[in-house]
């Protein structure tokens, strides 16, 4: 029988979840879709001392605003819990298996105090081995159920010395493994060091809890950074340590996040410095009270925040860049993911929200708008404002830089009064206001048929009256069609706009 499908994010909650972060839950909630799967959230606190108070609410809220919420986990439950690692331990899951290790002979107790450790490292600086490592060469020469006699074992255990229990790693072997994106992977055991699997607090290390959860927890997939792909040989070697070989998840280290200039990996750093967020949802630390900005908090829609995302690593194999989320589970195979780095282009994530804004309904947009907008106006108008505006905008916000829909302009761009403002300019808008008034139907088709008629009745050019009608009545050089916007202002505004604007600019240029 076919195995089902179950995937898991594993966030640490040791601050915001960085945007990489979210394409990892994206890619594995992408995945377990299109197979009919399970997509779980797993807390993985085994370093309390990294742990950061709100940072799980945060990992949460940021799933959610995405849309990529997980169908079992943390917070939601599920028939594997505890999904938590801290609450796992209570529950004293994991120092079985250590144990188990340690009597089939694949792990030790390691007695090593932390200046042991320290000093063993100067030594080895001093000797001109600054790589020093804990391996199967120097293991012999350190304090543990290797080195020392079981007699001095025993006793070191009943007198409770403090101990962590390492790996055994076993000497030139090569790990061969296959992962999804890369193809086979092969290690050598002599490049790899016997790693701390239980600490002396009780708590697993990342990697015994998370073989330990990935097998209890039945997950099919293991979908993570490409930063866990030089741990994933000692992975593979516990699984086949603790007789689980069989049921061993497949692998897929995804690519990196590249930041848009230069070499390297994305950082909060590259985004304070060239002006772009890096975390989905706006953050302020618990202890220094800085404040990080969050996509949401920008303006982004979370459908083109997830969009972009995607491409960042995957491609369709077809030239279709806009994606809804039931798209992109359709289309994402692993097999698409990219081996190499992606870099990330702000401006093209400005790009992908920009169509977002644009495929909105006015109705929609006029929503947003009224969240954002003091007074009272009525949905009607500000759908008006959104069919105007959304094709010079990004971000809703942009579309209120229209301040003119919302209040009469105290100032008259100095450029266009300079160039186009004449001493006959105060009589002919006079004389276009007179052929205004006298209009009964205030539609834009009819605004704009009036004028070009008045303009051939005084035999004038349209840029000898265009442009002082649009400061006028904006306050501006530029905009959206003149004739639209007086009708959605009214008659009574525009008309009123243009009075009271001749007067201000004769008061001015006098």
């Amino acid at each position: 029988m076919e195995r089902k499908v179950r995937v898991r994010f594993a966030p640490s909650p040791t601050g915001p979840l960085h945007m990489g972060g979210v394409r990892t839950a994206l890619y594995n909630y992408l995945f377990a879709k299109k197979h009919g799967g399970d997509f779980i959230l797993r807390i993985e606190d085994t370093d309390q001392t990294r742990f950061v108070d709100g940072a799980e609410d945060y990992i949460i809220e940021s799933l959610k605003w995405c849309g990529i919420m997980p169908n079992e986990g943390q917070g939601i439950g599920g028939d594997f819990g505890p999904y938590k690692q801290s609450e796992r331990k209570e529950a004293d899951i994991y120092r079985p298996y250590a144990m188990q290790l340690v009597e089939n002979g694949h792990a030790y107790y390691a007695f090593d105090t932390p200046d042991d450790l320290t000093n063993m490292r100067e030594m080895a600086k001093k000797a001109k081995m600054p790589n020093w490592q804990y391996n199967s060469i120097t293991r012999g020469s350190m304090k543990n159920s290797i080195s020392l006699s079981s007699d001095e074992v025993r006793a070191k255990l009943e007198a409770g010395d403090p101990y962590t229990i390492r790996i055994k790693m076993p000497r030139n072997e090569d790990v061969r493994f296959h992962d999804v994106i890369r193809g086979w992977v092969t290690v050598n055991t002599n490049n790899l060091d016997d790693k701390v699997i239980f600490k002396s607090d009780g708590m697993p290390t990342y990697h015994l809890a998370n073989i330990v959860d990935d097998h209890l927890m039945e997950i099919s997939h293991v979908i993570r950074g490409e930063e866990w792909l030089p741990s994933a040989p000692l992975h593979v070697l516990l699984y086949r340590f603790l007789g689980w070989e069989d049921t061993m998840p497949l692998f897929a280290h995804l690519p990196l996040l590249l930041k848009p200039d230069g070499n390297g990996k994305l950082s909060k750093r590259d985004g304070d410095r060239l002006g772009f967020p890096v975390f989905p949802l706006e953050w302020k630390d618990p202890k220094t009270g800085e404040v990080s900005s969050g996509y949401r908090e920008k303006g982004y829609f979370a459908e083109s925040f997830i969009n972009m995302l995607a491409f960042l690593g995957w491609n369709p194999g077809t030239p279709q860049e806009i994606f809804s989320l039931e798209e992109l589970v359709d289309a994402f195979t692993l097999e698409r993911v990219s081996k190499s780095g992606a870099k990330f282009d702000p401006d093209k994530t400005k790009w992908f929200n920009q169509h977002y804004l644009r495929a909105k309904s006015n109705e929609e947009l006029a929503q947003l708008l009224s969240e954002r907008i003091e007074g009272d106006y009525s949905l009607e108008f500000l759908a008006g404002v959104a069919e105007m505006m959304k094709e010079r905008a990004s971000f809703v916000d942009e579309m209120l830089e229209g301040k003119y829909f919302f209040e009469r302009p105290q100032e008259f761009d100095a450029k266009t009064v300079r160039k186009k403002w004449k001493e006959q300019t105060p009589e002919i808008m006079k004389e276009l206001i007179s052929v205004y008034e006298q209009a009964t139907d205030w539609k834009a088709e009819t605004l704009e048929a009036i004028f070009k008629q008045f303009l051939s009745d005084k035999e004038l050019g349209m840029g000898a009256v265009l442009p002082n009608f649009r400061v006028l009545v904006t306050g501006l050089g530029m905009g959206p069609s003149m004739f639209a916007i007086c009708e959605l202002l009214g008659k009574e505004e525009t008309i009123a706009r243009m009075k009271i604007g001749i007067e201000k600019i004769q008061q001015v240029e006098a």
